[in-house]
């Protein structure tokens, strides 16, 4: 048997052999080292024995699945730990995930008092240094083992496998695990971990299941590396949007409104009417859409045409019961299929083409309570929402143009270079769910493809993401905690202008079926919002500020030239207030730093006197004295260039 390792060298041996035996033959250091093995690319367990020629790759806790593997092991740990603390703890799921691991369990919920116990005991297990043995039972009998164990939940997950299939576990001298790997070879290979935090989730992520207990963790190899990510952790904390958006009194929520419904308070109101205000200038003036305003809900008949009584009825607020009511309405989680009618309120000919039409688009989708957080996922939000009807020997420009506008406003707001891009496609082996045959699906796709090709955008491909009328260009950005939420998305439909009769009439006075591209420019103004929360850490680009500036008189003898000093910014559109309060300068000019101001203006009696202002800024510290229409110009042009500029080292 040879065996050619990662650097190209082969190792011949006269039997078969595992691959934790060939890492130790190898050298001793590599073997203690080792958490699993990459055969001909697949990664396997260090206990898998090899019994032919292959490429092999040792992984060790360097290697992205060798980490994986050490928190794979400690969700295992994790899990024995619950049951030796908690023994009427139900077992659900624990996977590796990026970040980490976590374990699910049908429990009372997890305290900090508890975790922290947790930690203690499985540091215990780790020092008793159990070796995880695998083993393997006929589907029958594993069902059989785990009835006897009362772990309902691994039942369920055995009973959904096939008939016939060999079902995998892993023993930790005592506790036994249903898994398929891979592991280390004992659980004194975790050297570092920490359990993070704890919340609720469902069953399969089934809201109509049972509600779960999970908790988080991290492992890393070392304790040097653990300390690095918990202190970047705590940086996610402080930036947290729904955290620091309350601190900041940007939004809040009340129980008795409602989950997924925040609310908007003066600061974020105004913030969000500052975007909505460029967003509907930007593409009304410089990219030639058309602005609409359509209705918040519509009669059920609208949305089976459109298709979406079919497709999406799940995620939508129905009004009424078509068994008992004369008219069924629900609230639009979509703006499209009224779009198409104020398309087809007037007939177009292949000259009116592309019609682009926009709208700031509140929508209302029935999202899971365990899946609702914060800003970035509710159930009422608001939408630069467009429709652009095209030719299809229009679809490649008119693509690249949607493009171009979510990467210019993606720029703007100093967002670009924290984004990815994603090709959504269908689910092949779901056809029933979508619109159009397979034909169809693999000419749209390749469309967006070789768009993204061209623009030189790096991209991933993503199976069953797509609408069900045709692919998406998702673009895609992490919180700060890592999870990934799609920020932009545009959309090639050209399947949906059948269902509502729309056309156009061509150069032969033929009726043709035009294209529609779905997209939007900003997105979700809420999860922008959060975004942006994030990104800045409150500190935003003096446009976006809700208080760009606050003026702070030294005494109440200078309130009367505050007062003139306001008035002539505000005269020239900059928002800005007076700090009123009877406190002392420095106390004031302290508070306006927390509250993360871009400006501040001292004004006393020398800038009475001389018609200046004293300008303090959260960039560069003390500006010095300057001239109250040279302060108004640099502001002015700064917003209206929409600068982001950077703070100084002070």
């Amino acid at each position: 048997m040879k065996i050619t390792l990662k650097d190209g060298t082969c190792k011949e041996y006269d039997k078969a052999m595992s691959v934790y035996e060939i890492a130790n033959d190898i050298s001793e250091g590599l073997a203690r080292a080792a958490c699993a093995g990459e055969v001909d690319g697949k990664v396997v367990d260090l206990r898998i024995v090899l019994e032919q020629d292959c490429n092999l790759n040792i992984l060790t806790a360097r290697d992205a699945e060798g980490l994986r593997t050490i928190r794979h092991t400690a969700s295992h740990v994790l899990a024995e730990a619950v049951k030796r603390l908690f023994p009427n703890a139900k077992c659900a799921i624990g996977p590796a995930i990026d970040e980490g691991f976590y374990y699910d369990f049908d429990a009372e919920p997890f305290s900090r008092e508890d975790l922290d116990n947790l930690e203690a005991e499985m540091k215990k297990i780790i020092k008793e240094g159990h070796e995880l043995k695998k083993f393997t039972m006929p589907r029958d009998e594993a069902i059989a083992f785990m009835k006897e164990k009362n772990e309902p939940y691994k039942v369920e997950l055995i009973e959904d496998l096939p008939e016939g299939s060999e079902i995998s576990f892993y023993d930790q001298e005592g506790f036994v695990d249903l898994c398929a790997g891979p592991h280390l070879m004992r659980t004194k290979g975790i050297k570092a971990f920490k359990l993070t935090s704890s919340s609720m989730a469902y069953w399969r992520g089934d809201s109509e299941k049972a509600r779960l207990q999970r908790i988080y963790g991290t492992a890393f190899n070392t304790k040097d590396e653990l300390n690095e990510y918990l202190q970047k952790l705590e940086e996610a904390r402080s930036r947290d949007h729904n955290k620091l958006g309350r601190e900041m009194e940007l939004f809040t929520t009340v129980d008795v409104i409602g989950q997924g419904l925040p609310l908007l308070l003066p600061k974020g109101t105004k913030m969000v009417m500052k975007l909505q205000r460029w967003i509907e200038d930007l593409e009304d003036k410089e990219w030639g859409y058309v602005r609409t305003k359509t209705p918040l809900m519509a009669k059920s008949d609208l949305y089976k045409i459109s298709g979406h009584w079919d497709h999406y009825q799940d995620g939508m607020f129905i009004l009424g019961d078509e068994a008992v009511d004369k008219e069924v309405f629900a609230l639009r989680p979509m703006t499209c299929p009224f779009q198409y009618y104020v398309y087809k309120n007037t007939q177009k000919s292949y000259r009116d083409l592309p019609y682009r039409m926009g709208e700031t688009s509140t929508l209302f989708r029935n999202e899971d309570s365990g899946e609702m957080h914060g800003l970035t996922r509710v159930r009422q939000f608001t939408i630069s929402e467009g429709h652009n009807v095209i030719r299809p020997d229009q679809a490649e420009e008119e693509l690249e143009n949607c493009l171009h506008l979510a990467i210019h406003v993606l720029t703007t707001l100093g967002l670009q270079n924290d984004v990815t891009y994603r090709l959504s496609k269908w689910d092949a082996n779901n056809k029933k769910k979508y619109l159009g045959d397979e034909a169809y699906w693999e000419n749209t796709q390749a469309a967006l493809r070789r768009i993204l090709v061209e623009e030189g955008l790096p991209f991933t491909e993503a199976d069953g993401e797509a609408a069900f009328y045709g692919p998406k260009i998702d673009i895609q950005a992490k919180n700060v905690y890592g999870k990934e939420d799609t920020m932009i998305t545009i959309q090639l439909d050209c399947a949906i202008a059948e269902n509502f009769d729309m056309y156009y009439i061509d150069q032969n006075g033929d009726k043709i079926r035009p294209y529609i591209i779905h997209r939007t420019s900003l997105g979700c103004y809420e999860r922008t919002l959060a975004w942006l929360i994030e990104k800045y850490a409150g500190k935003f680009p003096t446009w976006l500020c809700p208080e760009p500036v606050r003026i702070l008189p030294i005494s109440e003898k200078y309130a009367d030239y505050a007062e003139k000093v306001r008035k002539e910014l505000a005269a020239n559109g900059v928002d800005v207030t007076i700090d009123t309060r009877s406190e002392k300068i420095g106390f004031k000019i302290r508070e306006a730093r927390m509250d993360r101001l871009p400006y501040m203006l001292v004004v006393g009696e020398n800038e009475e006197k001389d018609g200046t202002v004293s300008v303090r800024s959260r960039f560069a510290g003390d500006e010095g004295v300057k001239a109250l229409d040279s302060f108004i110009d640099q502001i002015c042009k700064e917003i209206r260039t929409k600068e982001i500029r950077k703070e100084e080292e002070q």
